[in-house]
């Protein structure tokens, strides 16, 4: 079938606020830095491969790792050396019985080492074995800069991570449900005593909907965030930084000031001319993914790989041809487009 590719150019969403912004993008106090879309997309970087201590931002994986391996409703009974632990706690006591769904909770919101080794004993029988189902996770999702010794982030040698591995974990705990309300919720009574989330932007920063923070005198200040706006759902990692409250919400802001969503499924409504069928045209979207993030003051064109026509029948989901966002002479994605609709053969009389 003879195709044809059409140009179509989306206008820029200039605005003043929006092109100063992108000359003075903000100068943070971090170490290393990572500002990341949802999709891998890197908006903002400084140092960001750079293997780093990380403190109590580990506690991310010992969620994940025990959110897939443990139902929240499991009861743990405290053994007495996880009351041993050194650094924040959420006190737990030899011999109390917790549920899983409790002790996630001290090691989310209130930090508890101890919270974390309960865990951990739990899961595996103790920090070696669950150490190796961190490692085990991040390999799988591709951390290759990150290796894990203990549930809780103490420093200690092999203990390791990235920026730019911390952002990719948080995207993946961000996409469990579980997780995500665990993170989210800004204070818990457990046993007798309540909590409150340690993460402040939860409170001060529009959108942000979780993190875990983390601090160790050699690690620094740590802190690892998650925030939505306009449909945006961005990451930002800072690691030794003395100033990451303010510049997580500056990258926040200068991100939804200088970026935009752009969405083919919703601004595109393309047809293919139809031959022998029950109507002219069948209707052809971009199959799926993500909204692609773009920069808000460049114009976009947009490499549309069409049929000239096609015969009936056609069946919805069939590739119809392809879709490209072009950005000066970078392809930022592509598309397939399909048929959205059945079109059977006209009946004949």
């Amino acid at each position: 079938m003879p195709k044809w590719t059409v140009l179509l150019f989306l206008p820029a969403f200039l605005c003043t606020h929006a092109a100063a912004f992108a000359q003075s993008a903000p100068q943070v106090s971090a170490a290393s830095c990572i500002l990341m879309y949802e999709d891998g997309q890197t908006l903002y970087e400084k140092n960001v491969d750079t293997r780093s201590l990380i403190a109590s931002t580990t506690k991310l994986m010992t969620a994940l790792v025990c959110l897939e391996r443990a139902s929240l409703d499991e009861n743990v009974t405290v053994r007495p050396d996880c009351c041993e632990v050194e650094g924040s706690s959420m006190c737990l006591r030899a011999g109390e019985r917790y549920t899983v769904r409790e002790l996630l909770l001290g090691l989310l919101l209130a930090s508890g080492n101890d919270a974390a080794l309960a865990l951990a004993e739990h899961v595996s029988g103790g920090v070696q074995g669950f150490a190796a189902l961190m490692n085990q996770k991040a390999e799988a999702l591709g951390l290759s800069s990150t290796h894990f010794a203990n549930p809780h982030g103490l420093d200690a040698p092999g203990h390791y991570s990235t920026a730019r591995d911390l952002a990719r974990l948080m995207l993946a705990c961000m996409d469990n449900d579980v997780f995500r309300a665990l993170d989210s919720t800004p204070r818990a009574e457990l046993g007798g005593t309540v909590f409150l989330n340690h993460n402040k932007l939860l409170l001060s920063c529009p959108g942000c909907i979780g993190g875990k923070t983390g601090y160790t005198a050699a690690a620094g200040r740590c802190l690892v965030s998650c925030c939505e706006r306009g449909g945006m759902r961005l990451v930002c990692v800072t690691l030794d930084d003395p100033d990451d409250w303010r510049d997580h919400e500056a990258l926040y802001d200068w991100a939804c000031a200088v970026y935009r969503l752009y969405d083919p499924k919703e601004e595109l409504k393309l047809e293919v001319p139809l031959i022998n069928g029950g109507r002219r045209t069948v209707s052809v979207v971009p199959e799926r993914g993500r909204a692609l993030l773009l920069p808000a003051d460049e114009t976009v064109t947009l490499e549309i790989e069409l049929p000239r026509f096609v015969f009936a029948p056609v069946k919805k989901g069939e590739t119809a041809g392809e879709l490209r966002v072009v950005i000066g002479q970078r392809i930022a994605a592509e598309y397939p487009l399909v048929y959205a609709e059945n079109a059977e053969m006209a009946v004949a009389f």
